[in-house]
């Protein structure tokens, strides 16, 4: 019995004859695919959306992978709160202990760059206006320190209680993984929760795991009024 086909639209740029099979058949620019070649489709190309808790291998099947970028967005509510929504991101870099080793370890808009040159912040977007991706961190994992077994990708409101602004406040908040080899997109996450009364974020974290490089999608909301505080969650 044939199996069941579906239509499904091919990217030109893609041409791999190994990668469909010969029965395929082609109409208007459209390609008809049996569910097994779409599988394969979809496991080579299409990124992975994790939700809460979710984890996913970076390295296993992507030979050669060095750069990472970590993207980070969000979308303001229309709520008048008697200033601009200053959301900041930062990347602590963890040993074994699960803590940081000194302050150096804590990279964000004032230590752009951490000592071993592994990870770099791109730099503060202090408005967050706009749709899409608004700050970036890289990540070179070829040169994280061995002591470093993670690397958790947090976000905080700037100055939170001053301004009554908290998560409740922000939709469509996201962090995503880009390949910067070929800017393929590996892994995205969307906040999906209701994070009402939440002023700070610990998005995911970057992990190493029997000689893997992992992303685990965290997704979990405090109060702490501000990085400071969030930082020494991690001292």
């Amino acid at each position: 019995q044939r199996s069941a086909v579906i239509m499904v639209l091919k990217y030109r740029n893609v041409r791999d004859s190994r990668l469909f099979g010969k029965n395929t058949k082609q109409l208007s620019g459209m390609e008809l695919y049996s569910e097994a070649d779409k599988t394969i489709w979809e496991e080579k190309y299409m990124p992975v959306s994790l939700k809460k808790g979710q984890k996913v291998s970076l390295t296993k099947g992507n030979p050669g992978l060095k750069n990472v970028v970590v993207v980070i967005g969000w979308d303001i509510n229309a709520f008048d709160t008697g200033g601009d929504f200053d959301l900041d991101a930062a990347a602590f870099c963890l040993t074994d202990s699960g803590r940081v080793s000194d302050s150096n370890d804590f990279v964000f808009y004032g230590n752009l760059v951490h000592p071993s040159g592994a990870v770099q912040h791109m730099g503060d977007n202090l408005t967050g206006a706009g749709e899409g991706d608004d700050e970036q961190i890289v990540i070179d994992l070829s040169r994280v320190p061995a002591e470093y077994d993670k690397i958790v990708i947090v976000v905080n409101i700037y100055q939170a209680v001053k301004r009554k602004q908290h998560f409740g406040m922000i939709q469509n908040a996201f962090i995503r993984l880009v390949d910067a080899r070929n800017n393929k997109e590996m892994c995205k996450y969307n906040l999906t929760e209701n994070y009402s009364g939440m002023t700070a974020m610990i998005f995911g974290e970057i992990y190493r795991y029997n000689g893997e490089w992992k992303f685990n999608a965290v997704g979990n909301g405090t109060t702490d009024p501000g990085l400071g505080e969030l930082c020494q969650r991690f001292v």
